[in-house]
This record gives C-alpha cells, structure tokens and sequence, in this order.
C-alpha cells in the first residue's frame, strides 16, 4: 500500500509540474475549444421521438412493432368537440365545426390520413337490414346540407352505426376526431416534428372554442407540445438556481474571483456538452433537459473542493502557482474518482432497455468525463494565475490557537462510544424506511399525464374525454395470429376461441370496454335476423358466420385479408401502474387457459402495452442497476483505497441513503418508472462524492501520525465544510423546482434536493462512526511518519504541515 501510495502521488506530482509548465498552451487550447464548441451549441436542438420511449427488445414491443406495420400504432391523439349549447350534437352548428376539425385533422402534417376517423369520415359507416336485404352507407350522408331531415337522418345513421361512447359521447353532447401519427412524413421524408403538430392542434383548438364549442385534445404528440411549453419555466428555474448558487457562492468564499471561476467552471461541461451533441447527430429530449442542470450541480461541488484547497494553502502562505499545484495534487485522485462514480452512476442507468433512457446515459456520462478535463485540467490552470481579495484573506485569517468548534463536536462521532448512538439512529431509519420502500409502486401513479400537474389543460381535457366516451387513450392490443385455417374469420372454432377471450377480458377489473371482430359479427348477425338478441352470437357452422362478413372487412381495421391477424382493443379504466400490470396478468391468465389449436395470442400493442413493457423492464432492472452501481462503485473503491473497511464505510452510508429515497417516492405517491429510476443511480453517483472526499483525507492524516478522531477532524475542516456547503447549495437550487409546471420536473427537484443533503449527513455521521469501530484493535489504514509522508508526499503534504492550524472558512 504504501510503494502504491508513493508511485501515485509521484505521477500525479509530475502530472501537476507538467500542468504548471505548460498552463499557457493548455490555456489556449482550452478556450480554443470553449469558442468552437460553444458555437455548436447553438445548434442544439429538441429531439422528441415516440419510439425512444419503447422498450424496443422487450417481447410486447417485438410484436408490438410488428403488427404496426398491419394494424394503427400506439402513437394516436384524439380531438374531442364538445357542444355546450341547448340540446345535443344534432345541429348545424356543431356539425359544421366538427366537419372544419376533422379536415383540419385530416391536413396536419405527418399524420397518417387513413388513420383519420370522425362522423365525417368514409370509414365510419352504419349497416341495418330491410326488406330489400342489407343496406349500408357513411353516417353523414355525401350531400349533408344541415336541413331537419339531414339531421334526422344523422341521428338515425350514428345510432345505428354502433359509435355512441366510441366517436359521440354517451350523453350526445360531444363527438371525437382520432388519428395516427407517424415517425416519418411521407410527403416531406423527414422525422415527423411533434413540437409542430401540438402547435397545430393548438391552433384548431383557438380556431373553434367558443361560447359554444369546447376543444380538448390528447396525444403523445400534444404532451410533448405541453412539456416543451414548460421548458421555457424549467429554464426560469434553472436561472433562480444559478443565481442562489452563486449568491451561496460569494457569502461562502467572500471572494468575488472564485465565485465567478467556480461557476464559470461549472458551466463549461454543460457548453461542450451542448456543443458535442450536433457533432454526434444527437438531441436532448425534453425528458432529458435536466441532465446539462445536474452537470453543472455536479461541476459546482468539484470546483467548490478544488478552490477550497487552493485557498486554505493561500491563506497558509503559498503563492497562487504554488497554491495551484499543491490543489491539484491533493484533489486530483479523489476528484477523479468521484467524476467516475458519477460516470459510473450515469452508465448504469443504461440497463434499463429503453432508447430514452440509454440517450440520457450517454449524454450525463459524456458531461461528467468532460468534467475531468475543465475541473481537474482548466481549473488549476486559472486560479494559479489569481489573487486572493484582501476581504477574503481577513476572514479567513488563521488561528492556531482556536480549533473549528463545530468540527470539533461533530469528530466524536469517530469514538466508539457516540458511534453506538449513530448506529441506533441508522438502524432505526433503515427499519422504517425498508417498511416504507416496500409500498413503492412500479409505474405511473394517478390519473392523465404524470409529467405534468393535475390541473393542467392536458389532464382536465384527458379528463373530460374519459368521462364521456367508453374508450379513452389508454388501450391494449391483443394481436391474434391465425394457422393453418385460410379464411379464420368464417371458422368456428378460431371465431368462438376470439370471442371467448373477449367474453372473458370484459370482466377484468380495470377493462372499460373492449373492440373485437366478433362482437362486430355478432351484431352483424343479429342484424341479419331482425335483429334479435338471441341471434347475437358465434355460430357453430361457415354458414351461419357468413351472416357476419360485413364485419369481418379488413377496411374496418381489426382483421387483415383472411383474417389471418387480428387485434382485440381493450380500453383501460386508467393506466396506472397497478391497473396495467393486473390486467396484463388476467390476459396472461385467459390466455393459458383456453388454448385452441392454430391460434395464438400475443402481447401487446397500444399505449397501455408500452406501459407494460416499460414498467417491467424498469422492475427487471432495478436490481440489475442497483448490483452494477453498488458493485462498481464497490470496485473503484478497493482500488483506490485497498481496504474492505474503505468501501463499507463509504457504500453503506449510501445503501441506506438509496432505500430512504425509495420510502420517500412512495410516501410522495410518485411510482418508480422511466423518469424516476434513474434519480437512485444519479443520487448514489453524486454522493459518493462527498465519502471519497472525506475518506481519502482520513487515510492521509491518519498515515502521517494522527488518530482517527483528529484525522476526521482534519478531514472535515479541509473538505467537510466544502462538502456540506455544495450538498446545501445544490438541494437550495433543485429545492426551487417543486414549484415548477412540469411535475416530472418537481418530482426530480424533490428527490435529488433529499439525496443530496441526505448523503452527504450519511457520510459525515456514519462514516466516522463505522471507522471507529472498523479502528477497534488495529489502525483503519497503514500507519506512516510525518517525515515518510512529507517525503512521499512533496509539496502538498509540506503545504499541509504548514496548515496544521485551523482555517475558518
């Protein structure tokens, strides 16, 4: 350990001597590529995608994305025209706008047109049977002029259609627009832009609302509008917090140039980040706007340690050049360690199989090794050119004569006798919190879209539309595939096998309505035998099922020719996370229980599918992530530190830290999906921070002649202070956003504000304690003299034997 310690401290020594050396170069070439870099960000861009959000090799998306191809995507939105007038829809007025929405639908670019679906469409029809045999024509007949008659007849063709509670509301006081988009548009052949489309239906919306006319709308396409408008606040929030930071900043240092170098720091990631990106052909998704905030939090506590280090060596009686070396010496190792453990926390996340997510992992792990390079490299290169303010050197003059009275206090933890309260305290926190972690539920909780407020335009207009219709946005697709039976649809067997499964799925809690091609056929034929109730059924011969071929038109979207694949729509009562994964579980259930020869079943398309898919590959990959993060964080350590002791003092802290973030997401109702998984793996990345930190201080005062309670003492008067001072700076920053539109973005504010201040009181409360009694019969880490040290050690331990008096920071 200790021809280890040297040969290291020897290569970063030369490291910081070739740094010195060669500062005005490197300087050079660093603004270099701030300039050329930060040019390209401007042409950052947003770059929704709805298929980033699916799990793409899970099974359901394997088959979801095959049958895209024959039956409409998951990727739909629904425009709902209310009447608030007297009397229901059956009026001119209405009629006509519903007419002016659906061509306005049908006109919106990348949407699929034969996807568009209205009482006006050609695809919505009616069938009834008379003397003469059937007869079937469009609901709105082609020369609809608005007359008394027409109108009738309107009434008279919807009510026969079957599309009350699907197209026109229950109470007949609004009807529905749907459509399909697509990824590409065909017309121009470039990616579908969903900022632009919202915008559109924004526009129909101020078109036609009125006293009279009520518009809500619905889609992927009109969330990501809706989370895109927020932005704009989200970037309020993240000025509110830059500029607290920086307040925090200057009252913390007094000293107006390492205020502006820390944040000057801390931003240039986020520029070359935002710069990279073009250059690689990426976006940032607008549920990924957060990771260039978290990369400046990140570069605030790196700059915060580094300029600390540089001051107290000032202030001990070096010059700036000096200063900056001897930093660079002390903070390189652990700072970089830290820098990877967050890499490492980003690349983790990238377990869960979902493009979203891999997307936000590349880019966090691209800013944090850009980090090492501006924190580590730039940062010493211009604060050795600095001079510390006289205002700041005044309040931080040192005393030898006077101890830090609260760091004083805090190091009796490291003796074995206050260790014992810490750990009842911890015990005690565990228990509850793994009582508490265990009701955390996986997927959205509550109702409408869980990105934003309850109160948003989009959730009370999800609202209204799935309390008027008996379909709503949430739907799973059964795909059913047919073999070795030519025309399946005129086969009894495979025809009774559909209908028992859709008998059988109407009864499952948490099913609002279901569509299928026999509950079509058995309307069809009950039609056909003057329509009675008796009649409605599956017969048990060709013949009799030949009665029902008007619905078995591969034109109505549920078959294809031959009805070889068909799909069954289960409209959902909701899709949370309980309800989707209950009603995946029943469906799995009929399914193994009535096996018919030649047909098969499979998972699952829609909205809701996708919902499946993720919130299971979230479940499969929690464990998976936590192990890896755990493991290699685990790993680093040992490497670093070579000491078992080492990594249990520094990882059980933030074990605990982990569960009583899940204890929080579930007391908060927030359910652990795509967008608040990762807050474990970034938390855990983060404050592992503030344990290397203090730990590889420990390890140095103790291997020059201190015992453990000065040596935590000296930790925490050389690093604690910074430690505690960025881990409050960052949750004051991310405290702000509780108050912001998005609620995804108010979840994340509230969960990282508690990760950060949580770990870093983990790693001054429980690390020393552990090492107490880690220290009980043998010293926690190879013992050395002051002399060996300072030989071993250079100039930074001798600037460190000067700064043995306390610094009042």
């Amino acid at each position: 350990m200790k021809e280890q310690t040297s040969r290291v401290d020897r290569w970063v020594e030369a490291c910081a001597d070739l740094l010195m050396a060669r500062r005005r170069a490197l300087m050079a070439l660093f603004v270099a590529i701030t300039v050329g870099l930060g040019a390209s960000a401007l042409q950052t861009r947003l770059d929704p995608g709805f298929n980033k959000l699916i799990p793409l090799r899970h099974d359901y998306m394997v088959n979801f994305l095959e049958y895209s191809k024959i039956f409409s995507g998951a990727n739909r939105f629904l425009v709902s025209v209310r009447w608030k007038g007297e009397g229901d829809i059956y009026n001119p007025v209405f009629l006509d706008t519903l007419r002016k929405v659906t061509d306005d639908v049908f006109f919106t670019s990348g949407v699929s047109r034969s996807s568009v679906t209205s009482l006006f469409t050609p695809n919505v029809q009616y069938v009834e049977v008379t003397e003469d045999g059937f007869f079937g024509d469009v609901v709105v007949p082609p020369r609809f002029a608005g007359t008394l008659e027409d109108l009738e007849q309107v009434r008279n063709n919807t009510a026969r259609s079957g599309q009350v509670g699907r197209l026109v509301a229950n109470d007949l006081k609004a009807a529905m627009v749907r459509a399909d988009l697509q990824d590409v548009d065909p017309k121009t052949g470039e990616k579908v832009s969903y900022t632009e489309v919202a915008k559109r239906l924004e526009e129909i919306r101020a078109r036609y609302n009125n006293e009279q006319i009520e518009i809500n709308v619905v889609g992927f396409a009109k969330l990501v509008g809706d989370v895109v408008e927020g932005l704009g606040a989200v970037m309020g929030f993240f000025v509110v917090a830059f500029l607290i930071t920086a307040a925090l900043l200057w009252g913390y240092s007094r000293s107006l140039k390492l205020t502006v170098v820390a944040l000057v720091v801390a931003l240039l990631p986020v520029v070359w980040l935002l710069g990279l990106l073009p250059l690689l052909g990426l976006g940032i998704d607008p549920m990924s706007i957060l990771v260039p905030f978290l990369i400046f939090s990140i570069g605030v506590s790196h700059a915060v340690q580094m300029t600390n280090a540089w001051k107290q060596d000032v202030l001990a009686g070096a010059d700036a050049q000096t200063a900056a070396h001897a930093a660079f010496c002390k903070i390189f190792i652990p700072g970089s360690l830290a820098l990877l453990m967050n890499a490492v926390g980003f690349a983790v996340i990238m377990l869960i199989d979902i493009p979203i997510v891999h997307e936000l992992g590349v880019t966090a792990c691209l800013g944090v090794m850009l980090m090492i390079v501006t924190n580590k490299m730039m940062l010493p290169i211009i604060i050795s050119h600095l001079r510390l303010e006289r205002s700041a050197q005044c309040r931080n003059k040192p005393d030898p004569q006077r101890k830090h009275a609260l760091w004083w206090r805090v190091s009796g933890l490291a003796k074995p006798g206050p260790a014992l309260v810490v750990f009842a305290l911890s015990l005690a926190l565990l228990a509850v919190g793994t009582m508490k972690a265990r009701e955390l539920q996986t997927g959205d909780i509550g109702a409408g879209a869980p990105e934003l407020r309850s109160d948003s335009r989009y959730n009370r207009d999800n609202a209204r539309i799935v309390g008027s219709y008996a379909i709503g946005l949430d739907v799973l697709t059964v795909f059913v595939e047919v073999k070795d039976h030519p025309e399946a649809c005129l086969t009894p067997q495979v025809m009774r096998a559909v209908d028992r499964f859709d008998f059988a799925v109407r009864h499952v809690a948490g099913v609002q309505s279901v569509s299928s091609v026999t509950a079509a056929g058995k309307v069809v034929i009950s039609g056909n035998n003057e329509g009675n109730p008796r009649w409605s059924a599956i017969p048990n011969s060709e013949r009799g099922l030949q009665q029902g071929s008007r619905a078995y038109s591969s034109e109505l979207g549920m078959v294809t020719d031959g009805c070889q694949q068909m799909q069954i729509l289960m409209f959902l009562t909701d899709h949370e996370g309980a309800t989707v994964a209950h009603v995946i579980k029943e469906v799995k259930r009929i399914i193994a229980a009535d096996v018919t020869p030649g047909v098969s079943f499979r998972l699952a398309g829609g909205n809701a599918g996708i919902m499946a898919a993720s919130n299971e590959a979230v479940d499969r990959a929690e464990v998976m992530m936590l192990a890896a993060l755990f493991g290699s964080v685990a790993l680093f350590c040992w490497l670093t530190f070579r000491s078992l002791r080492a990594v249990l003092c520094i990882l059980v802290p933030l074990a605990i830290v982990a569960i009583l973030c899940n204890a929080l997401m579930a007391l908060l109702g927030i359910g652990l999906k795509v967008a608040t998984l990762p807050v474990v793996a970034l938390g855990v990345g983060v404050g592992v921070d503030y344990g290397i930190y203090l730990y590889e201080r420990i390890q140095h005062e103790m291997e020059a002649g201190r015992d453990l309670r000065h040596a935590f003492y000296e930790a925490m008067r050389q690093r604690g202070t910074a430690a505690v001072f960025t881990a409050l700076t960052m949750s004051i920053g991310v405290c702000t956003w509780a108050f912001a539109t998005l609620k995804f973005q108010a979840d994340m504010g509230v969960l990282l504000a508690f990760m950060f201040l949580v770990n870093v009181f983990g790693a001054i409360f429980l690390l020393p304690a552990m090492a107490a009694w880690f220290n009980q019969g043998r010293p926690l880490v190879v013992a050395r003299t002051a002399a060996a040290a300072d030989a071993n050690d250079g100039s930074a331990a001798a600037l460190d034997s000067r700064r043995d008096a306390p610094v009042g920071v």
